[in-house]
């Protein structure tokens, strides 16, 4: 439902929630989610590029970034032992870090657009901004091996500030078309390091379609200001759930 209403919510609230509600190991609940969205995102991309509103060349860069460092970190999980108390800990705290990081990309990311657009003599172009592509595919895909959140709103978010000319379409499609192989490959590698519950993925799978189709009703009939303020108050106390 939160997905349908507002495009964000999948891997910063599903993740946390099966930690807290339903007492599913951290590593667990990472590698189940990250099966789940590298379904659903399947079918999202299938969507937006029938409407052509993928830029595959930032996809390409992305994931030059993004792709090795899904599997250098899944390396380093499978080193340190992904189920090990102390690994649990660590994992915990990076969602609480990413659910952080997503509310503040639901808060600020008008603002710094606002602020890109009003100072384009600061926008990268050329090898800065290839690089600078390369880098963020790197961080989002280490973020998202080992928390299963970032490719929604803070990978929106670093779009909107390295490309500020692309359109909402644009960097909602590019966003979910490198989002695919990102969470299809950490999915694998979660699925080598043991830690996907297939039951799990089924029930939420089988929950989503009615879900998501509900919440894109809802939609329509409530302003997105008020949804985004209430998921980032919700990120907020799960957080420090999480922490705390």
């Amino acid at each position: 439902m939160l997905v349908g209403m507002t495009g964000v919510g999948g891997g910063s609230l599903m993740t946390p929630l099966l930690t807290l509600l339903f007492g599913v190991a951290p590593s667990v609940a990472v590698g189940t989610d990250l099966a789940f969205a590298s379904i659903t995102k399947s079918a999202g991309a299938f969507t937006h590029r029938l409407r052509g509103t993928v830029r595959w060349d930032i996809v390409k860069r992305l994931c030059l970034g993004a792709l090795p460092a899904a599997v250098l970190s899944t390396l380093a999980l499978k080193a340190f032992g992904t189920l090990n108390q102390e690994i649990g800990l660590v994992i915990r705290y990076s969602i609480a870090g990413s659910v952080l990081l997503t509310v503040v990309a639901l808060i600020f990311k008008s603002r710094m657009l606002a602020w890109i657009n009003a100072h384009p003599e600061k926008q990268l172009r050329g090898a800065p901004l290839l690089w600078a592509t390369i880098v963020s595919g790197a961080l989002l895909g280490t973020l998202v091996t080992v928390s299963s959140i970032g490719a929604g709103a803070i990978g929106a978010t670093l779009l909107v500030m390295l490309y500020p000319s692309m359109s909402s379409a644009e960097v909602a499609g590019t966003d979910i078309a490198y989002a695919v192989p990102l969470t299809a490959i950490a999915a694998v590698g979660h699925w080598y390091l043991g830690s996907i519950n297939w039951e799990l993925l089924f029930s939420l799978l089988i929950g989503s379609l009615p879900g998501i189709t509900l919440g894109s009703w809802v939609a329509r009939s409530v302003p997105e200001k008020f949804l985004r303020v209430l998921l980032a108050m919700t990120l907020t106390g799960v957080a420090f759930k999480l922490i705390y």
